[in-house]
């Protein structure tokens, strides 16, 4: 089999640059390890920039996004047992963000990709990446037991952090940072009535906790936890009630708690690879870099780095002189947006969680910003600034 750009993983990033090509009269093939029920079955964050939406809009898939997505205006932050609400239309331009769910980002695109004809293999096995040094790479890869060669141009590694395409790269040409946190998140997803509009993060003295939404009728809910921390650790009941206590008392009164729907813990880390280009290779979203949670940058980090890769795979495609300029500047451009978004969401982290290397003095240093932060117009324009999404 042969197509123009393969792609392997069919998350966010994979199934975003597919639909982009596919738009533009470039075919793609999608290459995934797992199945498409296994895939829906992940839950993951949802609050979206508003030029992650508009590469949404872009690809078409945007309509019950903009049907039943809740668009927020600000969230609030209880620190202190009291909550400060920062403006994002005030401070960031009439810019909001808007929650909705990335599972059902996914299975919108996924949805597209079916009624366009386009072609995905899942449950494939056995994937390997080959050539890509060169200017005829290959994908391999086994389906009910039979093997197959898939010949290309170009290949997009987004198939995640644990993914082929990044662990093929020699250890020469590539470099990494990464930091890992010495805490988690543990999470969960009840049919609940949130108890606020709008997300509230919540900073105290026995660890973070997050209350956010997937619906008016859905709640996701996380808490700070240790790192050996098991789902048996943490029964519905001592969720609640820890959930509880980082929050300012009349907020907790009003919680709403019930069965989990899921529950789940994550680690946090933050991690870059350089360069993301290597020969025909390109690297997108996890399987370039992860950004801890807490600034709900993970998927419109990949959006963005899809925004460069199908714009300079367009232009090679369309120009009609085979133009690389835009495909060698690709890790440029892309990285730049990558390290400035780190840097924020390593500055939410730090600000908003319990650090226990830090001690009181620590303790003391985060309450000093917070409050630094709702007494000063500058401050939160640049919260403001960095949460709504930096430019493209």
């Amino acid at each position: 089999m042969k197509t123009q750009v393969a792609i392997i993983g069919s998350g966010p990033a994979g199934l975003l640059l597919g639909q982009l090509l596919h738009l533009s009269g470039i075919d793609a093939v999608i290459i995934e390890q797992k199945n498409r029920d296994y895939i829906l079955q992940r839950i993951r964050a949802g609050v979206l920039e508003q030029g992650t939406v508009s590469i949404l809009d872009r690809a078409r898939v945007s309509e019950r996004l903009h049907r039943e997505g809740l668009v927020h205006t600000g969230f609030d932050v209880c620190f202190a047992g009291q909550r400060q609400r920062l403006d994002l239309e005030k401070y960031a331009d009439g810019k909001t963000v808007v929650v909705y769910g990335q599972t059902e980002i996914t299975r919108d695109m996924m949805d597209a990709r079916e009624a366009s004809g386009a072609i995905t293999v899942y449950d494939a096995e056995n994937v390997a990446i080959h050539d890509f040094e060169s200017d005829h790479p290959r994908v391999t890869y086994t389906k009910d037991g039979k093997d197959f060669q898939l010949t290309c141009d170009f290949i997009a590694g987004c198939d995640g952090f644990h993914g082929v395409s990044r662990k093929s790269v020699p250890t020469s040409a590539i470099k990494t940072f990464e930091k890992i946190y010495p805490f988690g998140w543990i999470g969960v997803l009840s049919e609940t009535k949130p108890v606020s509009d709008e997300l509230i993060y919540a900073n105290h003295e026995s660890g973070f906790a997050l209350c956010s939404m997937r619906s008016p009728t859905r709640s996701r809910c996380y808490v700070q936890c240790a790192l050996t921390d098991t789902i048996e650790d943490w029964p519905e009941e001592k969720f609640w009630k820890a959930l509880k206590q980082k929050l300012d008392p009349e907020t907790a009164a009003d919680l709403e708690t019930g069965p989990a729907i899921e529950k789940s813990i994550a680690p946090l880390r933050s991690f870059v690879t350089e360069p993301m280009r290597f020969g025909s290779l390109f690297l997108a979203g996890d399987a370039a870099h992860i950004v801890p949670p807490a600034g709900a940058k993970g998927m419109n980090l990949a959006a963005s780095d899809i925004h460069y890769l199908s714009n300079a795979l367009i232009e090679h495609y369309t120009s009609g002189k085979k133009d690389k300029v835009s495909l060698d500047q690709y890790s440029h451009k892309a990285l730049a947006r990558v390290w400035k978004t780190e840097r924020f969401s390593w500055w939410m982290t730090s600000l908003l969680h319990t650090l226990p290397e830090n001690g009181e003095l620590g303790t003391k240093l985060q309450r000093a910003e917070l409050e630094y932060v709702f007494q000063s117009d500058a401050a939160q324009a640049m919260w403001a600034e960095n949460y709504v999404g930096l430019p493209l």
